[in-house]
């Protein structure tokens, strides 16, 4: 019986993105990932998908040029080709329960990659950031509840965009809807509440917009037919803070949550509760810190580590 592979992938990125509920980005990248697999290797049908297609797939993709204008010839990372593999998996699978014949997804196996860098700033640089917005001007107050309010509740960048202008601010936590659709509690500290109360207040504009930070000026304004301010104007403003305040590492809306991360484990908190804080679906993502905040080795390294005995 004849399983058209273009009609099984249409079918499979429907599938993903009305019962699994991913979003259209997801989906968009998932048939990125399989047309580039499908036009190498020419394959027709399901059955066409063989363990030798996919080895030889593998190999041809391993030796696919990053194009990196510093170092011509860079490969694509393993991370990025298992991206590949991941939408392939999740293809198979889909084959699988429809019955369709054709290799097991148990045999596509991630490639190894290394332990993810965490980019950091130290506690002293994270105050400077913090205390750089001065001054009782709009402006000002705003970046200053974006900066105090991104480190309090560890959102993403996306989901501070996303924060609605009618919040509760004598409440001490917000539901959001975070990545993969999925709704957590995140906690606004004292010094993130009082910033957006000034913020909120001096915010006279009669906007009709609903976001909690918007555009202001005459300059910003221009640069967007919405007063919202979106994902790549919140980073601008991180950066624009970071360099004021002296800090000469980059600095980015998401190495505010990893310091919002590492505060909480340094402090004490346990894993499983900044899992969740964070909105991480897998522990092992969050684990990642904790190469960072063990106390107890630092101690143990302090203790017995002495060259004097």
């Amino acid at each position: 019986m004849s399983h058209n592979i273009r009609d099984l992938k249409q079918q499979f990125l429907e599938y993903v993105e009305i019962e699994k509920g991913r979003s259209v980005k997801t989906v968009e990248n998932y048939d990125r990932y399989l047309t580039r697999f499908i036009d190498h290797t020419k394959a027709k049908d399901a059955s066409d998908i063989t363990e030798e297609r996919v080895r030889e797939f593998r190999l041809w993709l391993n030796r696919q040029s990053a194009n990196s204008p510093r170092d011509p010839s860079r490969t694509l990372k393993k991370k990025t080709q298992n991206y590949y593999l991941i939408a392939l998996r999740a293809f198979l699978k889909f084959l699988a329960k429809k019955k369709v014949r054709t290799i097991s997804p148990e045999f596509i196996e991630l490639a190894k990659v290394g332990e993810r860098a965490i980019d950091l700033i130290t506690p002293s640089e994270l105050k400077q950031l913090l205390d750089a917005p001065k001054g009782d001007d709009i402006k000002s107050l705003r970046d200053k509840a974006i900066l105090e309010t991104l480190f309090s509740t560890g959102l993403r960048v996306s989901e501070l965009c996303s924060l609605p202008k009618d919040l509760d601010l004598q409440a001490d936590s917000v539901s959001i809807r975070g990545k993969g659709d999925k709704i957590r509690v995140v906690f606004f500290s004292e010094e993130s509440k009082k910033a957006l109360k000034r913020y909120l207040d001096k915010r006279t504009d009669v906007d009709e917009s609903d976001a909690m930070f918007v555009r202001v000026g005459e300059n910003e304004r221009k640069r967007s037919g919405s007063s919202a301010l979106d994902k790549r104007s919140i980073e601008r403003i991180v950066k624009f803070y970071a360099i004021k305040s002296g800090i000469s590492k980059k600095v980015t809306p998401h190495v505010i949550r990893h310091c919002f991360a590492t505060d909480l484990l340094s402090n004490g908190a346990d894993l499983r509760s900044v899992q969740m804080l964070l909105g991480h679906s897998n522990i092992s993502t969050t684990q990642i810190y904790t190469h960072v905040t063990d106390s107890e080795l630092r101690r143990v390294h302090k203790q017995f580590h002495n060259r004097k005995k």
